[in-house]
C-alpha cells in the first residue's frame, strides 16, 4: 500500500495556546468543548491565529456485494438513484452544505450503476460494486490501491482550492457490515455488539445479518491478517476512498471532519495504519447505530453532536460545522482580560 508520511502534531505550542485561551474574558474553561477544538485547530495550523478556507465535503458513492445476502434494509439502486438526486440539489448533504458554504463533490467510485452519463458526479469508478465477501475477497490488492490513490487525488483537488477542513461522506448499499466487521476485529468487540439495523433492518434482519457477517469473519480468519488484508478483504470502494482521503489529508496538515458509524470505521482503519492521522481528525456526531459509540470510545474519540442521525452521506458531521468555526472564532475575536479592562476573576 502507499505510504503516507503523516506527522503526530507538534505540541511545544500548547502551553501557549493554552494560557491564550485561559485569558478570554470568560471563566476559565467556560466554553468547553469549543475551547478543546480551539487548542485542536490551532496545534493542527501550528499557529495561534487559526482558519478555517474552503471547507470542501467529499461524497463518495459505492456499492457492496454482501448486500445480494440480505443484510441491507436499502436496495442497492437507491444508491444511483440518490446519486443522482444529489446533482439536482434535493438530498440532505446538498441542504447542509449550501447553508455551511461547502464545496460538494459528487464522486462515484463503485456504484452498480453506469452514470458516466450524468452531469455533476465525478466518475472515478473502480468497479461496479465490490464483490460478495462472504465467497471472496470484496476487492483485488490493485482496487484498493486504486480506490486510495482515488481519495488521495480528491484531496489535491481540495487542497489546491484553498481548502484546509475537509469533510467526508458516503452513500453505498451495505456499507454498515464491512464497518462491523472491521469494528469487531479492530477494536477486538464481539461482532454482536457491532450490528445494527443499519437503514431499517427488523429483528429477524439484524440476526440474518450476524449470521452472514459472522460467517465472513470466520472464514477470513482462516489465514493469517494485516490491517490492509482486513481493510481489502470487506471495505468498499466509497469506504477504502475514504481511508485514502484523510490519510491524505492528514499528511497535508488538514483537518478531517469525521462523521457516523460508517466514516468512524474508515477513519478506525486509517488510525490502524498510520496512528497520528488521529491528531487530524475531528470527530463530529455519534450516530443511532449498535456499537457506534464503543467505537469512538476504543479510538478515545469525544464526539461534538449526538442527534439521532443515521442518513450517512456526513450529515452529521456538516451539522457539526459551525461548533469548529465559533471555536475558531472565539480564540481570533473574543477580547482577552486585559484589553477588555476586566478584572480577571478566577
Amino acid at each position: 500500500m502507499r505510504t503516507f508520511q503523516i506527522e503526530a502534531v507538534d505540541r511545544r505550542m500548547e502551553a501557549a495556546i493554552q494560557r491564550k485561551i485561559d485569558n478570554l474574558n470568560k471563566p476559565k474553561g467556560a466554553l468547553g468543548r469549543l475551547e478543546e477544538l480551539a487548542l485542536q485547530v490551532c496545534l493542527v495550523q501550528q499557529t495561534m491565529e487559526p482558519r478555517l478556507t474552503h471547507p470542501c465535503h467529499l461524497l463518495l458513492g459505492g456499492d457492496h456485494g454482501i448486500e445480494k445476502e440480505g443484510v441491507s434494509a436499502t436496495p442497492r439502486e437507491v444508491t444511483w438513484q440518490q446519486m443522482v438526486n444529489f446533482t439536482r440539489g434535493g438530498g440532505g448533504v446538498n441542504m447542509f452544505c449550501r447553508q455551511h458554504g461547502f464545496d460538494l463533490s459528487i464522486v462515484d467510485v463503485g456504484v452498480d450503476h453506469d452514470l458516466t452519463s450524468v452531469p455533476g458526479i465525478i466518475n472515478r469508478k473502480i468497479a461496479f460494486g465490490t464483490r460478495n465477501f462472504l465467497h471472496e475477497p470484496a476487492m483485488t490488492e490493485e482496487e484498493m490501491q486504486q480506490a486510495i490513490e482515488v481519495g488521495v487525488s480528491l484531496v489535491d483537488s481540495c487542497q489546491k482550492k484553498g481548502c484546509n477542513i475537509v469533510c467526508i461522506g458516503e452513500m453505498g448499499a451495505g456499507n454498515t457490515s464491512p464497518s462491523s466487521i472491521w469494528m469487531s476485529l479492530l477494536c477486538q468487540i464481539p461482532l454482536t455488539n457491532c450490528i445494527g439495523a443499519g437503514s431499517g433492518l427488523d429483528d429477524s434482519g439484524i440476526r440474518h445479518k450476524q449470521e452472514v457477517l459472522q460467517t465472513s469473519i470466520d472464514r477470513f480468519l482462516l489465514h493469517p491478517w494485516s490491517v490492509p488484508s482486513l481493510i481489502r478483504y470487506f471495505g468498499g470502494f466509497e469506504m477504502v476512498s475514504a481511508i485514502g482521503a484523510m490519510l491524505r489529508a492528514a499528511e497535508l496538515r488538514m483537518l478531517v471532519m469525521v462523521d457516523g458509524f460508517i466514516m468512524t470505521a474508515c477513519a478506525l482503519a486509517a488510525c490502524a495504519l498510520n496512528a497520528s492521522a488521529k491528531d487530524y481528525m475531528i470527530f463530529c456526531h455519534c450516530g443511532d447505530e449498535s456499537g457506534h459509540r464503543k467505537m469512538l470510545d476504543y479510538l478515545g474519540a469525544k464526539p461534538l453532536l449526538q442527534l439521532g442521525l443515521r442518513l450517512g452521506e456526513g450529515t452529521g458531521a456538516l451539522c457539526a460545522y459551525p461548533l469548529i468555526d465559533s471555536a475558531v472564532r472565539m480564540i481570533n475575536e473574543m477580547n482577552n482580560f486585559d484589553n477588555a479592562n476586566i478584572t480577571k476573576y478566577f
